[in-house]
C-alpha cells in the first residue's frame, strides 16, 4: 500500500496548488469529471454499456480525463492511461436504465477495484446521479442526485428515500445483498 499513499500525497501536493487546502476534489477535477461523464451518457444509454477511463495528470501538469474505453454491459477495464503522468480517480457510467436500483449505486466490485489500484472513483448512473468513491475511507457519496447529469429516457425514480445519499462499503454490501 505505499504506493496508494505515495499517489494520494501528489493528488494532495497537486490540489494544494489548485485550490488551496486539499480537499477530495477540486472543483476543476468536479468539473472536469461532471463534462466527461454527461457527454458519455448518451451514448452509454444507447449502446447499454459502460464506458470507463482515468483522470489525473499529464506530463505538462494539466488536470486531464484519459480517453473513454467501450466495456460490458455490467463491467469496464480502462486501458492503460499513457497520456496521465499521476491518477487520481477511475470513471465509468453504468450503461442504460434496466429497472434495477442496483445500478443507481456504485457496484460493490467498483468499490473493491479502486481500492485495488489505489486510487479513488467516479460513477454516473442511469438516472443521471454522480458518484465518489473514497477508497481511502472505503465510503461512496452522491456528489449530486437523479438529474443533475444527462438521465436515460428510459429512466423512471423509485421510491424517495430508497437510494441513499451515501454508504460504506460494508453498508452498501447489505444494500445489494
Amino acid at each position: 500500500m505505499p504506493e496508494r499513499c505515495a499517489m494520494r500525497n501528489l493528488k494532495m501536493l497537486f490540489m494544494v496548488g489548485l485550490a488551496g487546502p486539499a480537499a477530495a476534489q477540486s472543483s476543476e477535477e468536479l468539473t472536469l469529471m461532471r463534462g466527461v461523464l454527461a457527454e458519455l451518457q448518451a451514448v452509454s444509454f444507447q449502446e447499454g454499456r459502460e464506458y470507463c477511463g482515468y483522470v489525473g495528470v499529464n506530463a505538462q501538469g494539466n488536470l486531464v480525463a484519459s480517453p473513454a474505453v467501450r466495456g460490458q454491459q455490467d463491467s469496464c477495464t480502462p486501458d492503460e492511461p499513457w497520456e496521465l503522468a499521476i491518477i487520481f480517480a477511475s470513471y465509468h457510467t453504468h450503461g442504460s436504465f434496466d429497472g434495477d436500483e442496483g445500478h443507481e449505486v456504485p457496484s460493490i466490485s467498483d468499490m473493491e477495484s479502486d481500492a485495488d489500484e489505489g486510487i479513488d472513483g467516479y460513477v454516473a448512473t442511469p438516472g443521471g446521479r454522480l458518484w465518489y468513491i473514497d477508497t481511502e475511507d472505503m465510503v461512496t457519496y452522491q456528489l449530486c442526485e437523479a438529474g443533475c447529469l444527462p438521465q436515460d429516457p428510459d429512466f423512471r425514480p423509485f421510491p424517495s428515500g430508497t437510494i441513499a445519499h451515501s454508504y460504506s462499503y460494508d453498508a452498501l454490501v447489505d444494500w445489494l445483498e
